[in-house]
């Protein structure tokens, strides 16, 4: 499997969530993921970065089985614009 890099988005304070992208190979799956939050409710940059890896490695499980896989091509061919 091809090396699976994240790239996080900017916090959603009303959701309290952060957008990811993972990306292995021609694969881009983007999910949002649950923000941590310090003692005070303040969003936690680096505990959130934490979180993300650790989503990560389930990401990383589920394209090797197959379950998240590149979008088959459109039948239709690709939509005019």
């Amino acid at each position: 499997m091809t090396e699976l890099t994240t790239t996080i988005g900017a916090y959603d304070t009303q959701k309290r969530t952060v957008p990811v992208t993972f990306t292995s190979g021609a694969i881009r799956h983007t999910r949002e993921v649950n923000a941590v939050l310090d003692e005070g409710g303040a969003y936690d940059k680096a505990a959130t970065r934490a979180r993300v890896e650790q989503v990560a490695l389930g990401v990383a499980h589920k394209i090797a089985l197959g379950v998240i896989a590149e979008p088959a091509p459109d039948p239709a061919g690709p939509a005019a614009v």
